[in-house]
């Protein structure tokens, strides 16, 4: 039994991770900012499973550093981040201080903790520049941004590939994936969420960029390749930086995406409105995870449809779903399957 301490764990993808690793036999703690109104984690009752569940703001570098020694983790995941584009560009200053100083006091952090072995830095796969071409995006291809988020990730990327690779660090990785779907998402401005709120409320979903190509990933799968790379860290031939994304046939525009939903909600009378944006998002991003493939043995299990589904339970059921009995057993099917690519880190 291993004790993980997870950034950022009041967040969607951090209760997640919570629950996956308890559900595996492992200790969990946390430090991170008050969960959002209506979280997953609130909802799933998530610190009720937890050593630690510390309230921590990771722009406070003296904060973070004690967070860490009271906590005394084997393995950190730094997932803490302002992590909206759009919220990027309303609060720019916030958004690099939290995703460029963070990572930093995070890496820190772990570095001035003696009980620390390792430690995954996750960015995004919006760390790229964009160069126009239309091919999926490899660990090799240069960085930048072209808003405050991406190119805030993008510095905390290279801030933490010269951190980990300057022989000064704690060992590490980093992992870039794009956004994860599952079932008890309630973040503001994405799809999911936002289609089932609209269901429910009868009022019109606002769509900005039908047309743009997103990776539909579920998040156990995502969450399974960053635990088998912490776990491959110090492996010979394993990169320092892996993408973790669908496959090139697990693609679907926005508009395809709004359309299986709506047949799953049995919402086919809800409007649909499209909204001009001031703010620039890219209509094409996909990542090229055939290395984590090769290095790691690291597989997507669910299809993008099985995935889609399942982060629409929530809207099927009638206001009676169980976060956490839903989450638990989701984590167990996960598990129990068969199939290449599996840890129980």
């Amino acid at each position: 039994m291993a004790h993980y301490l997870i950034t950022g764990h009041t967040g969607f993808k951090g209760s997640w991770l919570s629950l996956l690793l308890k559900s595996r036999g492992h200790e969990v703690s946390g430090l991170a900012l008050e969960p959002a109104a209506d979280s997953l984690f609130s909802r799933a009752n998530i610190a009720a499973d937890m050593v630690h569940d510390l309230r921590v703001d990771i722009r406070n570098r003296n904060a973070t550093v004690e967070a860490f020694k009271q906590v005394a983790p084997d393995y950190v995941i730094h997932l803490a981040a302002q992590a909206l584009v759009r919220e990027g560009y309303r609060k720019p200053v916030e958004t690099y201080e939290t995703n460029v100083n963070g990572t930093m006091h995070v890496l820190e952090a772990s570095d001035r903790t003696d009980s620390v072995k390792s430690q995954l830095i996750v960015t995004t796969d919006k760390v790229y520049r964009n160069d126009g071409h239309s091919r999926p995006y490899v660990e090799s291809d240069p960085l930048g941004g072209k808003d405050p988020y991406s190119a805030s990730k993008a510095m905390a990327d290279i801030l933490a590939q010269e951190w980990l690779g300057s022989g000064r660090s704690k060992p590490g990785a980093i992992a870039r994936a794009g956004n994860v779907i599952g079932a008890g998402d309630s973040s503001k401005e994405r799809l999911i969420p936002d289609i089932i709120r609209a269901s429910r409320s009868g009022e019109p979903l606002i769509v900005r960029y039908p047309q743009a190509v997103r990776p539909w990933q579920h998040v156990l799968d995502c969450l399974n390749g960053y635990l088998m790379l912490l776990d491959n860290v110090d492996g010979a031939g394993i990169d320092r930086v892996l993408n973790f994304g669908p496959g090139p046939g697990m693609m679907l525009r926005v508009s395809e995406v709004i359309d299986l939903s709506l047949d799953v909600l049995r919402a086919s009378k809800l409007e649909v409105v499209l909204e001009g944006s001031d703010f620039t998002e890219d209509l094409l991003l996909v990542l090229d995870s055939a290395r984590a493939s090769q290095l790691l043995g690291w597989s997507n299990g669910y299809s993008t449809e099985t995935a889609i589904r399942d982060a629409l339970a929530e809207g099927t059921t009638g206001g009676n779903w169980n976060a956490k009995e839903h989450l638990l057993l989701e984590i167990g099917s996960f598990d129990e399957a068969a199939s290449p690519g599996r840890t129980r880190s």
